[in-house]
């Protein structure tokens, strides 16, 4: 196992992140408290100290099975965990960003952990109701009571995270380490705002769903059963452009001698040095098949083929940034001569709009 830099903290987590939504059998998909141990102990074995949790996850089941699993060993692992997600219904500020639910909701989350402070506390959802200066102030107090290290924020708007950064660097308070974003080779969404937020605020992206439920796995697309994804695209949440991306993984496995699951995590891997991807194993051989995606490095022309396939469109204004006539009225001839430590999105790799298009709007000609 390698280890990564959390963000801008001291902080050395393992390249691959554990997630334990899989610990308990209350959803019904779950594992036995025995098999999650096996999975565990198989992780720490590997190496992996960074392990991702939430209150909510399998009814609280999740961390009352993982504070166990670290107890006598508690120093040895960075331990994430979550709070925004509803725990009582009919409770209304038993839910949300609020000072209230956030102070409640962490109290649960060690009670049933069994330890005194939360290595790193994401913010779960963003509600769109609690003011941005309550919840990074709220979030600072945590800090410094000791019971939360350090703070992160999941599926929120890239805007919201920018803004939260602002106002802690404008306050002095904790900032974000870190994002927790939907990303896989079939949900590139992110790369238009989150990648470039994440290098410009030196933020750490943890990549939940990296398998993307399991498409990139090859567990529809293999041993006969190629038609078995498309089959349950009907009515559901496949689609064409995740069984093409899932067709290339295992062509791209099958020449490199290694799994689909692995190719898929070690393209995310290479594919930014910010990405830990949060992997979820219902059995030992699940993970151990996930591991080894920690030391592989996939050859440049797979990588380039598997990007090919699943690039979509970065959409405006990011094309426009691209356009080889943006770019002239922009820079004039000066771009090209110009040596520079900055970023200038699509410098040199993305393609030009259309000729009927050439301030690369995305308008259609008229004829």
């Amino acid at each position: 196992m390698r280890y990564r830099l959390l963000g801008p903290s001291g902080l050395k987590v393992s390249n691959l992140c554990l997630g334990a939504m899989t610990f308990g059998e209350e959803w019904g998909w779950g594992s036995s408290k025995a098999e999650s141990r096996r999975v565990f102990d198989g992780f720490a074995d590997a190496g992996g100290n960074f392990i991702d949790t939430a209150g909510s996850y399998t009814n609280g089941t999740s961390e009352l099975y993982l504070g166990e699993f670290v107890r006598g060993q508690r120093d040895r692992f960075v331990v994430a965990t979550k709070y925004s997600a509803s725990t009582d219904p009919s409770n209304p500020n038993a839910a949300g960003n609020s000072r209230k639910n956030l102070r409640d909701s962490v109290d649960a989350s060690l009670n049933r952990l069994g330890t005194d402070y939360i290595d790193l506390l994401w913010l779960h959802v963003w509600d769109f109701l609690t003011p941005v200066e309550e919840v990074m102030r709220s979030l600072d107090d945590l800090v410094a009571s000791g019971k939360v290290l350090y703070v992160g924020i999941s599926n929120a708007p890239a805007w919201v995270v920018s803004r939260c950064q602002m106002l802690a660097e404008l306050r002095g308070w904790s900032p974000f380490v870190g994002v927790q974003v939907l990303y896989s080779l079939t949900q590139r969404d992110v790369e238009r705002e989150y990648l470039p937020l994440s290098d410009e605020l030196d933020l750490a992206v943890c990549c939940w769903s990296p398998l993307d439920q399991g498409v990139l796995s090859g567990k529809y697309t293999r041993e006969g059963e190629a038609s078995g994804l498309r089959e349950q695209m009907h009515g559901r949440r496949f689609n064409d452009h995740q069984l093409a991306v899932a067709t290339a993984v295992d062509a791209a496995a099958d020449a490199c001698g290694h799994s689909s699951a692995q190719v898929a995590l070690a393209w995310l891997l290479q594919r930014s040095s910010r990405a830990v991807p949060v992997v979820g194993a219902r059995t030992p051989e699940q993970l151990e098949d996930n591991l080894a995606a920690s030391e592989i490095v996939l050859p440049d022309s797979v990588f380039e083929e598997l990007e090919r396939t699943s690039r979509t469109s970065v959409g405006w204004p990011h094309y426009f940034f691209g356009s080889v006539s943006q770019r002239g009225f922009t820079y004039g001839e000066v771009l090209s001569q110009l040596d520079t430590h900055r970023a200038v999105p699509f410098r040199d790799t993305h393609p030009s709009p259309p000729d009927d298009d050439p301030f690369g709007l995305g308008w259609e000609s008229s004829d």
